[in-house]
C-alpha cells in the first residue's frame, strides 16, 4: 500500500470518526433500522464472482453492520435476507443460500458480542418453506437468545409482506366468526398485534442498497410512516460511512405521520 492509500484511510476513518459522532449526539434517534440487502449477485457478477462468492460476501457484511448497529444503541436491527419471489431461484443457487443460513445463525448464536450484548435473534416468515436443516439453525439461535431483550435482531427468511398480511386478515375473520371480536374493534392495532412483528415498534428508517428504488413486499403495513434511504453501492459494499450518511439523512427530515 502506498503513501496516498494510507493517508486515504486515515483521511477516511477521521470523516467516518466525526460522522459517528455527529449521529450519536443529535437528538433524533434510530430505535428500528431495516434493511432491504440488496445486490450479492449483481456485485458478484460485476467482479466476475461466482454467485455464491457473492453471498457469502453479503454474510459477511451483515455480520458487520450488526457490529455498528450495536455500536450506535440501535435497538432494533431487521434484514430482508430471502424473500417468498426468491424460492423460485435454481436449486443450486437456494442451496448454497440455505447452507450460508444454517452456517450463519450458528455463528450468530455463538457469537460472543450477542451474549454480551443480550441481543434476541428472531426468525420471520413462512417457516414451512424452509429446509429442515434451516429450521433446527432457527430453533438454536432463537432458543439461546430467546431470554434477551437490549437488542432485537430480526432475520426475515421465506417472508412476503402480502402472506403476512394475509395471515392477519385470515386471523381476523376467524376471531370475528368465533364472536371474539366484533366490526366495530377491527382497527390498526387488531391488524397490528397479528403481524410477525407484533412486539417491535415500526422502523424508523429503511435502506435499501444496490440501486433499486421499490420495497419488494417488505413490511408494507410497518412502513407505512417510515423514512427511506436508497442507495447505489451493491449490499457487499456497504459501508459505515454509508449507514451513517443514512441515519444522518433521516436525522435532517422532519417526520410528519400524515400531518
Amino acid at each position: 500500500m502506498g503513501i496516498s492509500d494510507r493517508m486515504g484511510d486515515v483521511l477516511g476513518n477521521v470523516v467516518e470518526t466525526k460522522l459517528q459522532r455527529a449521529v450519536m449526539e443529535h437528538p433524533v434517534k434510530v430505535n428500528h433500522l431495516a434493511i432491504i440487502m440488496d445486490g450479492n449477485r449483481r456485485f458478484a457478477w460485476s467482479k466476475a464472482l461466482e454467485t455464491k462468492v457473492g453471498h457469502r460476501l453479503g454474510k459477511q457484511k451483515l455480520e458487520q453492520v450488526l457490529d455498528w448497529v450495536l455500536d450506535l444503541k440501535i435497538q432494533y436491527l431487521t434484514v430482508y435476507a430471502l424473500s417468498t419471489d426468491n424460492l423460485n431461484r435454481e436449486t443450486t443457487e437456494l442451496d448454497g443460500l440455505f447452507k450460508l443460513y444454517e452456517e450463519g445463525l450458528k455463528d450468530i448464536a455463538d457469537d460472543p458480542r450477542i451474549h454480551e450484548n443480550k441481543v434476541n435473534v428472531q426468525i420471520i416468515g413462512r417457516r414451512e418453506l424452509l429446509p429442515q436443516n434451516v429450521n433446527d439453525a432457527i430453533d438454536y439461535a432463537e432458543s439461546k437468545t430467546a431470554n434477551y431483550n437490549n437488542f432485537t435482531f430480526t432475520v426475515c427468511l421465506a417472508y412476503g409482506s402480502r402472506e403476512e398480511m394475509i395471515g392477519a386478515i385470515k386471523s381476523i375473520a376467524e376471531a370475528h366468526k368465533s364472536g371474539e371480536l366484533a366490526i366495530k374493534d377491527i382497527d390498526e392495532i387488531a391488524v397490528s398485534s397479528r403481524l410477525y412483528t407484533s412486539d417491535m415498534p415500526d422502523p424508523d428508517l429503511v435502506i435499501r442498497t444496490s440501486g433499486e428504488e421499490r420495497i419488494s413486499n417488505f413490511l408494507l403495513w410497518q412502513m407505512a410512516y417510515s423514512e427511506l434511504y436508497f442507495t447505489d453501492v451493491f449490499w457487499p459494499s456497504f459501508s459505515k460511512k454509508e449507514l451513517l450518511k443514512a441515519i444522518q439523512t433521516y436525522q435532517a427530515r422532519k417526520r410528519r405521520f400524515g400531518e
